[in-house]
């Protein structure tokens, strides 16, 4: 049941409760295995790449026990083993490379994959991982189809500068930091939310870090760590979707979200597009009056753009969403990726619908919006928020419209489709054949 058939046109409305951020709950899921104390974590997705995780801790022989309905799920790695000869992490999640620094903690020794992958965002190296583990003092060695990083002493504090604000490295050099006994330094670290959530993770864990929420983080090493409960966060990915969802169809979504402090950017950006963002009581809603419209800057003579790079830049992840909105929008926009090469690619399946997206380089398109848009079958690459763009547009558009290979939207969203029904959308999985 990899795409989804959506019958568009139908304006959206209702509540919705965001699920936590993928992004931040597997570093955490990985971190817990710095720890033997027990651990309760809530509001955990139920969600295909924390699966895989979770399967991973019961091959090592961890208790596991995750109650789906309640998102509650209890953990305890007091007898978890790894034999290099035996285990390896899979290729398929590129969470798994956060599995290392855990695991040459406990067992001086770790295997993976030599391929780790993730989304289709281009071109997506290992290379800063490998020297975060090196600099700490491990070995890595490329061996056939795997990685094998091993340590023969304690791992040693460092000070470190990234060549750029990458998150899952700024991740992987907190837990070996965590492990390295003394004071750790990291310069142009990543500072997202779910990059401070994971600090806070571990903060709980016992590890001492300051700097969490800036670019240079410092990580006190070496304690011994405890347990505790430990609860997630909405995604402020999902909190925008389904506010973007909202504005693209006509409609009134409200959206519960915690943390409205995250979203200043955001709100400017939707401003660009005639959205008004309201927070109040705990609760988002996005405001259209008329049709959206590409707001006209203050000097005129260039294009309203969005331009995402690392936090505090407006999310790369969510670009995708606001791509729809500019089809949709009355006027012209750029959009700029300044991070991954090649992630603008899929604008072309637009021109199925029969928007106008002109594409000026890997890096930046620009949207002719207000168009008269019809239904359209489209492909979606294998990355999250793009499936989900399409079927923004598609949501948007009277008539069937299909979204094929649509499956990534399940590694981040629990109960997609589920949520959109409560709102009134008409839409279903369905199978490829």
């Amino acid at each position: 049941m990899s795409n989804l058939i959506v019958h568009g046109g139908t304006p959206l409305r209702g509540r919705i409760t965001p699920s936590a951020n993928k992004n931040a709950v597997l570093p955490i899921l990985c971190a817990t295995l710095l720890t033997r104390a027990p651990l309760r974590l809530l509001k955990v997705p139920d969600i295909t790449d924390v699966r895989k995780i979770l399967d991973i801790f019961r091959a090592l022989g961890s208790q596991v026990h995750l109650d789906q309905e309640s998102g509650v799920l209890t953990l305890h790695h007091e007898r978890t083993r790894f034999d290099a000869a035996e285990h390896r992490l899979p290729e398929e999640m590129r969470s798994s490379i956060m599995l290392v620094p855990p695991l040459l903690a406990r067992f001086s020794v770790a295997r993976l994959e030599d391929n780790i992958k993730g989304c289709t965002l281009g071109v997506r190296e290992i290379d800063p991982h490998v020297e975060v583990f090196r600099h700490f003092g491990a070995e890595v060695e490329r061996t056939e189809g795997s990685l094998l990083v091993r340590r023969s002493a304690e791992l040693r504090p460092v000070q470190h500068w990234l060549d750029y604000a990458s998150v899952t490295t700024t991740e992987n050099f907190v837990l070996c930091a965590a492990g390295a006994p003394g004071v750790s330094t990291l310069t142009n670290a990543a500072s997202e939310p779910h990059v401070q959530e994971f600090c806070q993770f571990m903060q709980m864990l016992g590890v001492r870090i300051e700097g969490v929420g800036t670019s240079r983080l410092v990580v006190h090493g070496g304690a011994e760590l405890g347990g505790g409960e430990f609860r997630f966060d909405e995604d402020f990915h999902e909190i925008t979707t389904f506010l973007a969802l909202g504005a693209i169809t006509g409609g009134d979504v409200r959206v519960k979200n915690s943390a409205p402090e995250n979203f200043p950017l955001i709100d400017r950006t939707f401003a660009k597009f005639g959205v008004r963002v309201e927070h109040q009581e705990g609760w988002s809603c996005a405001r259209v009056d008329g049709p959206l419209k590409v707001q006209t800057p203050f000097t005129a003579n260039v294009l309203t753009k969005v331009e995402a790079a690392p936090w505090p830049y407006f999310p790369v992840d969510l670009l995708p969403i606001f791509i729809a909105l500019g089809v949709r929008a009355q006027g012209n926009a750029m959009f700029w990726n300044k991070v991954y090469d090649g992630a603008l690619g899929w604008t072309g399946e637009l021109s199925k619908f029969g928007a106008h997206v002109f594409s000026s380089d890997p890096h930046r398109i620009v949207t002719f919006g207000g168009g008269e848009l019809v239904p359209a079958v489209v492909e979606s690459p294998y990355i999250i928020r793009v499936a989900i763009a399409l079927f923004m547009v598609a949501a948007s558009i009277p008539g069937r419209s299909e979204i094929r290979n649509a499956l990534p939207i399940r590694r981040a969203h629990p109960h997609f489709v589920e949520n959109l029904r409560s709102l009134g959308a008409q839409v279903e999985w369905a199978s490829a054949d």
